[in-house]
């Protein structure tokens, strides 16, 4: 493939990669993973180059622990354990954490634009809970699953006020706390619009403010529900104590969520400290879920 000069007004002048504008200059080692990286110019305006120029990791240091990095987090490993484990600072951690939850954002949404070719026909939707900093502070995560692949179609993380006898000690402790369900679920279905069929059969709970806001996006589409059951030990609540579980790709998909990522095991001390930690934390497990963890997606 003939190489092209990065600069935009360079290439704006000359549009066709067959001029013979770029020529070969040399090679150089980059020390941040040990390669050696071929060197390029242009004739026309003299830049140099390489074929590194311009990729999302350019002028980073460290980067062959990216790859590494982000498997440890999708496999139920926390942010200290990595950086013992991968020998670097906890904010060298924190910083490629971010880095490789946005590149993970970017290739989720390549990903939905080669679903939307072929829009789904059957989708799986529900709410999985999870607290940040303390129980007090609930977080609610919408979640939509294709069933026959249980690839993460998307989710939507919401604050929402506790329940139940946390309810007076967390008003106590912390005042109100806004209810945004809604707008994750309006969020979650209107995202999976240009990748669900219009007449597509959508399957969850019987949670009661459900059908009014899939109605809103989806109108023609079906909504069927499922009564609710009793969760069992081994999927941490998530797997169902019945012969047949209706949201079974659903479920087992929330189970893989509390089994792989650490701050949503039942029982830890690595907890969530802010609502965009646990949305890059899903992120980077989405994209490792959807690629390894999953077969193809039916066409």
């Amino acid at each position: 493939m003939k190489r092209q000069c990065p600069d935009s007004e360079c290439l704006t002048r000359n549009p066709d990669p067959r001029s013979g504008s770029v020529v070969r200059k040399g090679i150089y080692f980059r020390r941040s993973d040990g390669q050696r990286i071929p060197r390029f110019r242009c004739r026309r305006c003299g830049r140099s180059f390489s074929s590194g120029t311009g990729l999302a990791c350019y002028r980073q240091k460290k980067r062959k622990i990216n790859h590494p990095l982000g498997l440890l987090l999708a496999s139920g490993v926390s942010q200290r354990r990595a950086a013992v484990l991968l020998r670097v600072n906890r904010k060298t951690v924190v910083r490629k954490f971010r880095f490789l939850a946005d590149q993970a954002r970017r290739e989720h949404v390549r990903f939905l634009e080669d679903l939307s070719r072929t829009p789904l026909a059957f989708v799986q939707f529900d709410d999985l809970e999870t607290s940040e900093h303390t129980k007090c502070k609930p977080l609610s995560v919408a979640i939509a699953v294709e069933p026959k692949s249980r690839k993460i179609l998307n989710f939507q993380v919401s604050t929402m006020p506790a329940k139940g006898p946390l309810s007076r000690i967390a008003y106590r402790k912390y005042g109100p706390r806004e209810d945004r369900r809604s707008e994750g679920w309006n969020e979650l279905f209107s995202s999976l619009k240009p990748v669900v069929a219009p007449t597509a059969l959508w399957l969850s709970d019987q949670n009661p403010h459900y059908p009014r806001h899939l109605k809103a996006h989806h109108a023609r589409a079906e909504h069927q529900t499922t009564p609710g059951r009793r969760g069992c030990i081994a999927g941490q609540g998530e797997l169902k104590k019945i012969g047949f579980d209706p949201l079974f790709s659903l479920n087992h998909t929330c189970a893989m969520l509390r089994a792989n990522l650490n701050r949503l095991f039942r029982r830890t001390w690595c907890t969530t400290k802010t609502r965009q930690g646990l949305i890059d934390h899903l992120s980077l497990y989405v994209r490792y879920h959807n690629r390894v963890l999953t077969p193809a997606c039916p066409r």
